[in-house]
């Protein structure tokens, strides 16, 4: 079995997938990277290309024909992962909100105390750096109402830096997964918790991204409001 793998989401992400790619590569545990590009019309699939060439067997492009979605793309590149046999798993911004280096640390929890380990920014504090007060607050109180409505001991449960053993991913119907936005990231910690998986929180620092623009909508966050409610109704159904 291979070890590691970091999916990417990438949709115009041409200034920052060079050094984000870069910086995984230069890791001290060697990590490999899926990028699932939806078709990016800034050449960012190109420029992955162009790196694969630098880093074979290393760097890959599954490259989808329109913007499907966060949700759809994670499980786009969590079945190539479990296709090509990896162990550990990610799902990491291309944007630097998440620090590469702290894929070291979640997957050292992952090993030894976790099914997954979860980059959190909440767990201690709030640390949360250049994102607007509104943003924080509605960030944190949406992972509030998510464990009032769940009962899920998450602090932070729309988290997207996680390392998942193969193993939760096997036992989750992939194929049933219906968020896209923050809904996704509640659905598939729920999802796990659910089947008694073990989830560990780590204690990161996320940074808002300087380059690029952010996909946040309102759509995104009344997915997220509704689809808690649907997932607690399906797990009391036994439908979950």
């Amino acid at each position: 079995m291979k070890q590691n793998l970091v999916v990417i989401p990438t949709f115009n992400e041409i200034e920052n997938i060079e050094d984000i790619l870069r910086a995984v590569m230069h890791l001290q545990i060697p990590i490999d990277v899926l990028v699932v590009d939806d078709n990016s019309p800034d050449g960012t699939s190109e420029k992955v290309l162009q790196l694969a060439e630098e880093f074979p067997n290393r760097i890959f492009l599954k490259k989808r024909l329109k913007k499907n979605g966060l949700g759809t793309a994670y499980v786009a590149g969590f079945k190539w992962a479990l296709k090509n046999h990896y162990e550990y798993i990610f799902e990491m911004d291309a944007d630097f909100s998440h620090n590469p280096n702290d894929l070291v640390q979640l997957l050292h929890v992952c090993q030894n105390v976790a099914d997954v380990a979860i980059g959190s920014r909440y767990v201690k504090g709030v640390n949360v750096v250049n994102w607007p007060l509104s943003r924080v607050l509605l960030s944190y109180f949406a992972s509030v109402y998510v464990r009032f409505v769940t009962r899920m001991n998450v602090m932070d449960t729309t988290a997207g830096f996680i390392c998942y053993h193969h193993s939760v991913l096997e036992q989750i119907n992939l194929d049933k997964i219906k968020f896209v936005g923050y809904a996704f990231q509640i659905e598939m910690k729920y999802r796990a918790f659910s089947r008694n998986f073990k989830l560990v929180e780590v204690p990161i620092i996320f940074t808002d991204r300087t380059k690029g623009k952010s996909k946040m909508s309102g759509s995104i966050i009344k997915e997220a409001v509704f689809g808690v409610l649907q997932l607690r109704l399906k797990k009391l159904f036994n439908t979950l």
